[in-house]
């Protein structure tokens, strides 16, 4: 495993090194053009004053020439400097795909996302944040992958039936590097250099739906402007002939005042479509590779997914040509002098501000299906590329029953080259296991590394482990308690509201099982009063439906094991060596044989009575 992942990273690292030496070169070639281009309009510059010194048209042809040569030589440079664009967005792709493997969270895109309050286990196995499981698997190029993404490792109930589709998808995508990259190389292209984040498909939905600042032109009225522009021709021309008078004067008020009344209806017409067209560019990238990609083969499941991008008569590359072609009426705006004459003589705007509200009725029921597939596209592409950085990692089994059986089970954010995997297993109904063990000897970390797992599973994904098979279950945590000096909240009543919550959810009759993850209970209290909560509350866990993991220093709990079956108790140790403390990280069974408080207190040059000093 650790031979594959290295061999991955290896090869992203040649990658990268082959994008740089390429990128140099382009760069190198973009200085001699912009050199080449200061020249060439000196050199042309000099030349259409000597062609004008011997004679006009010389100096014209000159001219000509030289504004030939320049502009030519301007295309290229821009073609250079696009290819630039290109490759660095290329070469960020594959540098963040090293850095997730790495765990390098510095190179990695921050997230927005925020832990929901109250939430049964997110702050407490960091599913959101800045360094969270969804931050690591975050490969998505717009707000609603991200969001799709998000949704599904934070999952309060399982759905069998969606975990296997998403596995099977996932399955098809993960050989798929190049149809994973070149997506988000695709919007990344495309977003605007003011922006550069994340796409806001919600944004432009909104503003579809809402038909911001363009109100309806009626069809009666444009066929009625029609009708008068054309009369006014045909009363021109028989006026222009001497077959009649100049009628055409008084239909021409008509229409001039009736096309008036339209203009000021119509606001920002060129603005609007601009918006529009920059609203589409991202996604018109992102659609146009969806919808050009060759499903087949092994594909069939992604080309069901992509199936709204593939309706010949309904493709999104023919609705947003619409979009093109009325963008490039409307410019016509940018020419007040063309713009005025063509308005004089049809009513050209109102045409294309018609056109316009129809496409964006279109776009607004289209869109939402496109969107849809999108995200869940994009979300799928990122449990793909973690399964693919992470060579080692397979596909739980998942199904229904209160088990739980893991060999070698690892946390995804401990670098590979220093994380421990351990077997473990929750087979019995009601099943509550100890955890006893120092300080520091890895069972906060072990907890999580469960419910890690079990989000990851549930959302369709690869888990960190060699087998896993895990029942539906409830996940609810209580791991990080955190007291609010805002709110007025100490750490243990907020400690005592949190497994207060616990209870309730574990006494709902509704949904699965509940899988529970609880780290050092009742600390915020006396050793007294802790003892007597904790055995108390641990025995109500035992025996009902659920199953779970109650980590805790105090020692006197394993003993529970002697009058209740459900209980059963694990540990982790440690050992002192060369006057340093020596963690294994591995699960034993039994209670903790050993603790290390005073040992670490006397490491650390503390005193403390019967201990002696290293």
């Amino acid at each position: 495993m650790n031979h594959q992942r290295t061999r991955r990273l290896n090869a992203l690292d040649r990658h990268t090194d082959r994008l740089q030496r390429h990128l140099d070169r382009l760069n190198a070639t973009s200085e001699r053009l912009t050199r080449w281009r200061l020249l060439l309009f000196l050199a042309g510059v000099g030349v259409t004053f000597a062609g004008l010194a011997i004679s006009n048209q010389a100096g014209m042809l000159a001219l000509i020439v030289a504004l030939v040569a320049f502009m030519a030589l301007v295309a290229v440079h821009r073609r250079v400097r696009a290819g630039i664009a290109r490759f660095e967005k290329w070469r960020a792709i594959k540098q963040t795909h090293a850095a997730r493997m790495r765990l390098d969270w510095d190179r990695l895109p921050a997230v927005a996302a925020s832990s929901p309050a109250g939430h049964p286990f997110a702050l407490d196995l960091d599913i959101v944040g800045a360094h969270s499981i969804h931050r690591l698997l975050d490969t998505t190029t717009s707000y609603g992958g991200a969001d799709r993404l998000r949704d599904w490792l934070l999952a309060e109930q399982p759905d069998p039936e969606q975990i296997a589709r998403r596995q099977a998808l996932v399955r098809e995508i993960i050989p798929l590097t190049g149809f994973r990259d070149r997506l988000a190389l695709a919007a990344m292209l495309a977003a605007p250099a003011r922006e550069g984040g994340k796409w806001d498909g919600e944004r432009l939905t909104r503003w579809l739906q809402t038909g911001a600042g363009i109100p309806a032109v009626s069809t009666p009225a444009l066929l009625a402007l029609l009708g008068l522009a054309a009369l006014n021709v045909a009363l021109f021309v028989l006026s222009a002939a001497g077959i009649l008078p100049p009628l055409w004067v008084g239909t021409f008020i008509v229409f001039v005042a009736a096309s008036s009344w339209q203009w000021r209806r119509l606001g920002d017409l060129f603005g609007e479509v601009l918006k529009l067209k920059s609203e589409l560019a991202r996604l018109r990238a992102v659609l146009h590779h969806l919808e050009t990609f060759p499903y087949g083969g092994d594909r069939q499941r992604l080309k069901t997914l992509c199936a709204p991008f593939l309706d010949a008569r309904a493709r999104p590359s023919a609705q947003l040509r619409r979009v093109d072609l009325i963008s490039g009426g409307a410019s016509i705006q940018r020419n007040p002098v063309l713009w005025l004459m063509l308005n004089l003589l049809m009513p050209w705007d109102i045409g294309f501000a018609y056109l316009l509200e129809r496409s964006k009725g279109d776009l607004a029921r289209a869109l939402p299906g496109w969107l849809d597939a999108w995200y869940e596209v994009e979300a799928l592409n990122a449990l793909a590329n973690f399964a693919h950085l992470n060579p080692g990692a397979v596909f739980p089994t998942v199904a229904a029953g209160a088990v739980f059986r893991g060999e070698r089970l690892g946390h995804p954010m401990i670098p590979a080259d220093e994380r421990v995997c351990n077997d473990f297993d929750l087979e019995q109904p009601g099943r509550v296991v100890i955890i006893t063990g120092s300080n520091m000897s890895g069972k906060s970390s072990f907890l999580r590394t469960l419910g890690v797992n079990t989000a990851l599973a549930y959302a369709g994904g690869v888990v960190i482990a060699d087998r896993l098979d895990v029942g539906l279950f409830r996940l609810f945590t209580c791991i990080r308690v955190t007291d609010s000096v805002v709110d007025g909240i100490s750490y243990f009543y907020a400690e005592v509201q949190r497994l207060k919550a616990l209870l309730a959810a574990l006494r709902r009759t509704d949904g699965p099982p509940l899988f529970f993850l609880i780290d050092e209970i009742f600390r915020g209290t006396n050793n007294r009063e802790r003892l007597i909560g904790s055995r108390a509350y641990i025995r109500a866990l035992a025996g009902e439906r659920s199953v779970g993991l109650v980590a805790t220093h105090d020692l006197e709990l394993v003993h529970l094991e002697d009058d209740i079956p459900h209980i059963r108790n694990v540990h982790f140790r440690e050992e002192v060596v060369d006057g340093r403390m020596v963690f294994d990280y591995r699960l034993h069974s039994g209670p903790s044989p050993t603790t290390n408080a005073l040992k670490i207190m006397a490491l650390e040059g503390l005193p403390v009575d019967g201990v002696p000093a290293p």
